[in-house]
């Protein structure tokens, strides 16, 4: 994937956090879930996130193994 993917990937992170926190929040006042019970969804959206920003970046050539360069 090239560049411009992986910094919409990161641009959306924050926004999507927020938008969980929201569902979360509004999910409690309704009283269908207690926050303790879908705290995990953050860890769980966190490392999804993350998954998709190391998917999009770019990959970086690994540097020649052996001797070292003078």
């Amino acid at each position: 994937m090239n560049s411009r993917t992986a910094l919409y990937a990161q641009a959306i992170r924050g926004p999507v956090l927020l938008i969980t926190a929201g569902v979360l929040f509004a999910m409690q006042q309704s009283g269908a879930v207690p926050l303790r019970q879908t705290w995990p969804l953050f860890i769980i959206v966190i490392g999804v996130m993350k998954l998709v920003e190391r998917l999009a970046s770019p990959r970086q050539p690994y540097p020649p193994a052996g001797g070292s360069a003078q």
